[in-house]
């Protein structure tokens, strides 16, 4: 089927559709890669990859046997040196499919098997407004869709009920569980002292410490929430989906948590007139 010539070109419309097919998956490559240490070592195999073909083309036998058996295991060294990126690669095809919990029919079976229960967030705002004062590090982690066991398993088990006294507690300097991040699941502090996987990327500011490259790191790979209290200056930070939003506001932090954390717009303003009359009160 003939879609239109260029020249002594013809394309058809099928190659069209694989032509911007192939540029969306290398855009989505390159916005994967960037500003991460990946970046420089797939351009590095990409001129290998070129060079190789030019001297095949040139006839250049040796080089070309040399290049040709190291591009033969091409597709187990990407595996090797893009571990990470392929896993991330990986989540993201699986967070936009029919079969993730975004999906309407899932969310009606959900709702008629589970009881929608809405966390509390005066408590959590509480804590982080008090340590931001005090300047004590703290690393809050939500649990949205993304199952986060396998870091609550790397840290102490709780099973605790949301309190100020209690985040405050652990976070604090002289207790054994402050090193690490508290992860929030199910309207429970689940666990703390966790370990979270630190960003790779480049393109931090170096002001930035590991607490940051933590939330960072953990947001790259799940759809977790994550917000930090820095220990240096009490400014408080969330990040979502890789994307940091630093110095935010006690105000801020309440509008972000209610953004984020429900689903449903009637209960988020049910949140923020609760927030409201805590504030007043």
């Amino acid at each position: 089927m003939l879609g239109f010539a260029i020249g002594f070109l013809e394309i058809t419309w099928v190659d069209a559709l694989d032509i911007a097919l192939v540029a969306f998956l290398l855009y989505q490559l390159y916005r994967l890669l960037k500003g991460s240490v990946a970046i420089t070592i797939f351009l590095g195999f990409l001129s290998v990859y070129f060079f190789y073909l030019l001297v095949k083309a040139m006839e250049m036998k040796l080089l070309t046997e040399i290049l040709g058996q190291f591009m033969g295991v091409g597709v187990i060294a990407v595996l090797i040196l893009f571990q990470q990126e392929i896993r991330k690669f990986l989540l993201l095809i699986g967070q936009t499919t029919v079969f993730n919990n975004e999906n309407i029919i899932l969310n009606r079976l959900r709702q008629n098997l589970t009881i929608h229960r809405r966390m509390d967030i005066v408590p959590i705002v509480d804590a982080v407004k008090t340590l931001s004062s005090s300047q004590t590090g703290a690393l809050l982690v939500f649990e949205q869709r993304a199952d986060l066991k396998l870091y609550a398993d790397s840290g102490d088990l709780l099973d605790a009920a949301i309190s100020k006294r209690l985040l405050v507690s652990i976070f604090s300097k002289v207790s054994p569980l402050h090193d690490g991040a508290v992860l929030i699941a199910n309207n429970r502090i689940c666990a703390a002292r966790c370990i979270l996987p630190v960003s790779e990327r480049q393109d931090i500011p170096a002001r930035f410490g590991l607490r940051h490259r933590a939330a960072i790191g953990l947001t790259e790979t799940t759809d977790a929430l994550v917000v930090v209290v820095s220990e240096e200056t009490g400014q408080i930070s969330m990040v979502k989906s890789g994307n940091l939003m630093h110095n935010l506001s006690i105000q801020e932090l309440r509008t972000q948590l209610n953004s984020h954390l429900f689903h449903n717009s009637e209960e988020a303003v049910e949140a923020r007139v609760e927030g409201i009359g805590q504030g007043a009160a």
